[in-house]
């Protein structure tokens, strides 16, 4: 018999990344294999649109408790009708994990616990500090501890979860190389565009490069290309901004030669899945990185891309993209690669359907 899977998510479909690429690409595949399924998100979509926006309080207030309302229906009503039960990160924003203790030990369900960033370090946006007082960021390891089996994005988070559970599966975060991410760059020698995509959380990860990138801009023509969910408003003469759409994602990431994925050298950042670098490698686009976490894994020296530790080091990787397009198609092809081998739901969707039995 099919196992019955209910899925317990924090957004409303379609729009975060970590949630359209952890779960919602898979089901093509989950209903191929006659699994039967339902997905619950506990934000609407009004409550998205003004979550990471400064004020609105009392409507952040009342979407919240909207959210748990659905939760709690959720677990009294629903949960019992399914075999496993896939939680995405957590099933509440804030708080305790109550929903989690009722549904892996009241109702004592097989709990997927999957999460792909380092959730259990505090990282709140200044927006919603008063949110991050009431996050319980304590409660990822007893969620790793009641669960069946965890996936996790990375080895770091792998390593941080094995300490409280014997069956964790490494999964990373994977794109549709058929239906998805199916094209490839075609790179010229004409102008060359630099860009770099994500959210407004990541945003500040940008900062260290703006020095490095008005220097090269007094040497090479090009643009930088920032593709996100809040503008950061960059002082430099040749910035461009897109305000990150589904619908126009892949042509939107297209207009990059070479993409780029600055961190800091933190626990934080060693728990990023290094989405930003599968992406662009996914279209043939090289990219530069720094060497922190899985961007060590992703990045191939000199095959698909470059590794830069220090500005000097940003400076010489991107003059030599910019400067030599050739250099760039060999590297997007590698990337390509890469990506189909080791990061696509093609090469893991048993392993992700595997999950539930």
């Amino acid at each position: 018999m099919a196992p019955r899977i209910l899925f317990v998510v924090p957004y409303p479909l379609k729009h975060a990344p970590s949630q359209r690429f952890r779960v919602e690409l898979y089901e093509q595949y989950m209903v191929a294999a006659g699994f039967s399924y339902t997905i619950e998100p506990f934000m609407d979509k009004s409550t998205w649109d003004i979550l990471y926006k400064g004020g609105s309080t009392f409507q952040k207030i009342a979407g919240t408790i909207r959210g748990f309302l659905k939760r709690a229906s959720v677990c009294l009503f629903t949960v019992r009708h399914y075999d496993y039960v896939f939680i995405h990160r957590e099933a509440s924003p804030v708080g305790p994990p109550f929903f989690e203790w009722i549904i892996s030990k009241l109702h004592r369900k097989k709990v997927i616990y999957d999460f792909d960033d380092a959730i259990w370090i505090p990282n709140t946006s200044q927006e919603n500090r008063f949110a991050g007082w009431l996050k319980a960021f304590w409660k990822v390891k007893y969620i790793c501890k009641w669960s069946y089996k965890v996936a996790a994005g990375n080895r770091y988070l792998s390593r941080y979860a094995s300490q409280f559970n014997d069956r964790v599966i490494l999964l990373p975060t994977n794109v549709d190389i058929l239906n998805g991410h199916n094209r490839l760059k075609e790179h010229s020698d004409g102008e060359v565009v630099i860009g770099w995509t994500g959210s407004h959380s990541t945003l500040h990860y940008l900062d260290a490069l703006v020095p490095v990138l008005s220097r090269l801009s007094h040497q090479y023509r090009f643009r930088f290309l920032v593709i996100a969910d809040k503008d950061p408003q960059l002082s430099l003469d040749n910035y461009e901004f897109i305000r990150w759409n589904e619908t126009t994602e892949i042509d939107d990431l297209l207009r990059m030669d070479i993409g780029i994925m600055p961190l800091h050298t933190d626990a934080w950042s060693e728990g990023k899945c290094g989405f930003k670098l599968i992406q662009y490698l996914a279209l043939g686009i090289p990219a530069v990185a720094s060497p922190v976490g899985v961007n060590k894994e992703i990045i191939k020296e000199g095959e698909n891309g470059f590794l830069a530790s220090t500005p000097e080091d940003w400076y010489r990787y991107l003059s030599l993209l910019i400067s030599e397009f050739e250099a760039r198609s060999v590297m997007g092809a590698n990337g390509r690669k890469t990506v189909v081998n080791r990061y696509s739901i093609q090469a893991h969707r048993q392993q992700f359907l595997d999950l539930f039995s």
